[in-house]
């Protein structure tokens, strides 16, 4: 069983720099960054590792404080769930405006929770904060480290502090951090060390609570409200001893939508693309009582052209179940009317709500992540090729006849394919079609796309599938 890395957690008043101290210390731009109070919501999580350890680093929400957000309540759970499972925690301060009773206010509430506290003065890359930065010693925790998150100025300090803060926190409770030594040698591309999954979708399909339940537990806001979930939420899960990911994303609106909710989704949307192109496999959500939409058509495409495996879930089928047996059958012509580009993606039907075949989602996406990485040896890809071929020859566009002298596996995730010709640097787009279809009913590629190039000796041209 792998063991749990230790859980860092940013905490601060609005505004003090915790998104961009985030992004800086994950590498990435998971948080998205604003001067409007309250933009970050769920509690993200990011894998972390410095100096050979690794640890989970989380950037909180607005938990202290007045707000105007409706979801501020949800909001504070979320911090508060956060915090209590936390090895360390790091509140972060601006230097420039020094001292304010609110973080006096959040000291004394962190200082109950029992942690260990370290203390990141940001935006110190000032003057004023330079004067100031002694006033943040009178909170009482040990160590202060001044740093500018936006710059990277202090950034590798602090996190000298942090490796050695949990290294003693994880030693004490028994949750050893993992260290480099302690892991098995790099794995290869074709065998990652987890498999990301990105659960993506219309607004209001259900996406968070299906995370919730996949997860056994209230991780992420739920809310019947628009744009409730507004960055690309990171959850880690061991499940059969694997390691998964789970990415959560902001619901895809139409592209003419999008701009009505400002930049906030502008950017939200544009990390659920950046989460479709990262991931392994992507749970296309839909609701099941409205049917598939040309909306989940267009976002099904952006897996496709990324090339990552896909399983779409029908969720909401409680509502639906009681419509007669024909019923399942025809949601699924229907559906696949809809995306006939994704005739290879499995469909699930499903209830986040009562739980009703959530279990299968995990089991067919470890199907499609181990189908992305299959590599088929080239005599049994030829053997294949030869016996399809002799019972349905190819042909080219001009409808000339063709042989495939050769074939050979050249990458996967997705798998990809070379066939050589005689004559054409095409095949007739009906033949391609075959051919990728039996390719995927003979070895297994469930879920995912195929890549298909055709070469003659002379000529060569690319045919995506």
């Amino acid at each position: 069983m792998p063991r749990r890395s230790a859980s860092v957690v940013l905490v601060g008043r609005p505004n003090v720099g915790k998104s961009t101290l985030f992004n800086r210390i994950t590498g990435s731009r998971r948080a998205i960054v604003s001067p409007i109070a309250g933009t970050t919501r769920d509690a993200l999580a990011r894998p972390a590792d410095w100096r050979g350890i690794a640890f989970e680093l989380f950037d909180t929400g607005g938990l202290f404080g007045a707000s105007d957000d409706p979801l501020h309540e949800l909001v504070v759970v979320q911090g508060t769930w956060a915090i209590e499972h936390a090895d360390l925690l790091v509140l972060v301060v601006d230097g420039r405006e020094g001292l304010v009773p609110a973080d006096q206010e959040i000291a004394q509430r962190v200082r109950e929770t029992g942690r260990p506290v370290l203390v990141a003065i940001n935006k110190t890359d000032d003057k004023r904060a330079q004067q100031s930065a002694l006033e943040f010693f009178q909170l009482g925790f040990e160590p202060v480290v001044e740093i500018s998150a936006e710059h990277g100025q202090g950034v590798a300090e602090l996190l000298d502090e942090i490796v050695k803060l949990v290294g003693i926190r994880a030693s004490g409770v028994g949750n050893r951090v993992q260290s480099q030594s302690d892991e098995s040698p790099a794995p290869s591309p074709e065998t990652p060390s987890e498999t990301r999954i990105a659960i993506v979708g219309r607004p209001n399909v259900g996406k968070s609570s299906l995370v919730n339940r996949l997860l056994r537990e209230e991780r992420v806001l739920v809310s019947d409200m628009p744009g409730t979930t507004r960055d690309a939420i990171d959850v880690p899960l061991v499940w059969h001893r694997r390691r998964l990911r789970i990415v959560d994303t902001a619901g895809m609106r139409r592209p003419g939508r999008v701009g009505r909710g400002g930049k906030v989704e502008v950017v939200s949307v544009a990390l659920a693309k950046e989460s479709i192109a990262d991931a392994d496999v992507v749970a296309l959500v839909i609701d099941a009582s409205g049917g598939a939409t040309d909306h989940d058509a267009a976002i099904g495409g952006e897996v496709d052209r990324a090339g990552r495996g896909i399983v779409i879930v029908a969720n909401k089928w409680d509502l639906v179940k009681e419509r007669g047996q024909d019923f399942s059958k025809k949601f699924d012509d229907e559906t696949r009317r809809h995306m006939r580009f994704l005739d290879y993606a499995p469909i699930l039907h499903i209830s986040a709500l009562t739980g009703e075949r959530t279990p299968k989602i995990l089991e067919t996406i470890d199907r499609i992540a181990e189908a992305r990485r299959k590599r088929i040896p080239t005599p049994a890809l030829n053997k294949f090729v030869e016996e399809v071929t002799a019972a349905n020859p190819p042909v080219s566009p001009g409808r000339k006849h063709v042989r495939i002298l050769y074939a050979a596996q050249i990458g996967v995730a997705p798998p990809s394919f070379v066939f050589f010709t005689n004559v054409a640097t095409t095949l007739h787009f009906s033949y391609e079609r075959f051919l990728v279809n039996r390719l995927r009913e003979h070895f297994g590629f469930v879920g995912s796309p195929i890549r298909m190039q055709v070469r003659s000796r002379r000529k060569r041209a690319a045919v995506r599938r």
